[in-house]
C-alpha cells in the first residue's frame, strides 16, 4: 500500500542535491514551479487537507548507493535493489520538520559528471521512464540527467526544467495520497491541474469509507479493552468523546447515502479524531497501565515497609 492514511495536512518538502557544486552549475526557479504547477493540484484538494510547502537546496549530499556502469543505456544505472537504500543517508540531510503532520519528501538528484547520465531501472529491469521512483509514505526520488539543449541563465547556469519536474512529483503525490495511477499526464489535461473533478470525488468518497472504517475498528477496540478490566472507572469526557465518535460515524454514513461527499468526509475525520482521543485518554492510559489491584500490593507493601521501619 504507497497511499498515506487520511490527515488533516501534510507537509511537502521539495529538495534539490547538487554533490558536486564546484562542477555541476545548476538552478531552479522552485517557486515559478510550485505556482503553475502544484498549486492549482493543490487548491482543488483544499477541502481534503492542508499543505504545507518547502524547498531547499542541499550540496555535497551524494548518493550511498555506487551506480553501475552498463552498456546497453550508454551510461550508468541504479539497479532495482538499490534504490531502497538510496532514501536513508539523504534523509538525515534533510532536517526535521516541527508539526504533527506527516512528512513527503521530493528529490531531484543531479548526478556527478563521474555518474552521468544516470538512469533508474525498475523491477523488470527496464530504464524507468521518468527516471523516478516512488517510496511508499515518504516521497519520491527524480534523477535529472543534463539535458542537450537544456536552458541556460544569465550567469551561465543550467536551468532545471521546472515542468518536467513537477509533472513527475504530481505525479507521486497523487499516489501517496490515494489518488489511481493514470497513464496520461496529468498536467496536460484540460484543467491543467493534476486531477480531474470525477477523481476528487473518487478520492473523497474512498477515504471517508476508509475514515469509518478506522473510527470503527477503534471503537471495538477499546471496547473490548474495557471489557478486559471491568474496575476501569470512565470519565466523562471520555464517554462524551466515545458518544461524539459514533454520532459521527453515523452521520458520515447519512452524507454519503444522500450524496454529500464533502460533508460526509469531514464527519468521518471528525469520527477519527474523537475516537482517537478517547482511546489514548490519559486517564485510561494511567488504569491500564496501573490497575486498581496492582495499585493495592503496591499500597500494601508500603505499608508493611513502614511498620518494620518503626
Amino acid at each position: 500500500m504507497r497511499a498515506l492514511r487520511s490527515n488533516p495536512g501534510y507537509e511537502l518538502s521539495f529538495n534539490l542535491l547538487n554533490p558536486d557544486p564546484a562542477s555541476i552549475h545548476y538552478t531552479w526557479d522552485i517557486a515559478i514551479g510550485i505556482q503553475s504547477y502544484l498549486q492549482p493540484f493543490l487548491d482543488k484538494l483544499s477541502e481534503f487537507a492542508n499543505f504545507g510547502v518547502e524547498s531547499q537546496v542541499l550540496y555535497y549530499t551524494k548518493l550511498a548507493v555506487k551506480a553501475r556502469k552498463s552498456a546497453n543505456v550508454n551510461g550508468y544505472i541504479l539497479s532495482y535493489d538499490l534504490l531502497p537504500h538510496v532514501i536513508n543517508p539523504i534523509e538525515a540531510r534533510l532536517g526535521s520538520h516541527i508539526s504533527t503532520n506527516p512528512d513527503l519528501n521530493f528529490i531531484v538528484y543531479l548526478p556527478t559528471q563521474s555518474q552521468s547520465p544516470l538512469y533508474v531501472m525498475d523491477a523488470e529491469g527496464n530504464q524507468s521512464p521518468y527516471n523516478a521512483f516512488l517510496s511508499p509514505r515518504w516521497g519520491g526520488v527524480l534523477v535529472y540527467n543534463t539535458p542537450e539543449d537544456g536552458e541556460v541563465d544569465n550567469e551561465g547556469r543550467l536551468k532545471v526544467d521546472m515542468q518536467e519536474v513537477m509533472e513527475v512529483f504530481v505525479g507521486q503525490l497523487r499516489l501517496l495520497i490515494g489518488i489511481p495511477d493514470q497513464a496520461v499526464n496529468v498536467l496536460h489535461s484540460n484543467e491543467n491541474c493534476g486531477i480531474t473533478d470525477w477523481e476528487v470525488d473518487v478520492l473523497f468518497r474512498s477515504k471517508t469509507l476508509e475514515n469509518i472504517a478506522s473510527a470503527s475498528s477503534t471503537l471495538t477496540s477499546l471496547s473490548q479493552l474495557l471489557a478486559k478490566i471491568p474496575n476501569m472507572v470512565i470519565k466523562d469526557d471520555v464517554a462524551k468523546q466515545v458518544y461524539s465518535a459514533v454520532e459521527m460515524i453515523q452521520l458520515s454514513k447519512k452524507f454519503l447515502a444522500e450524496g454529500n461527499i464533502y460533508r460526509a468526509f469531514h464527519a468521518s475525520k471528525k469520527a477519527i479524531q474523537t475516537s482517537e482521543e478517547a482511546f489514548f485518554d490519559s486517564s485510561l492510559l494511567e488504569l491500564l497501565y496501573f490497575p486498581e489491584d496492582q495499585k493495592l500490593v503496591s499500597f500494601i507493601k508500603i505499608q508493611t515497609n513502614n511498620k518494620h521501619m518503626r
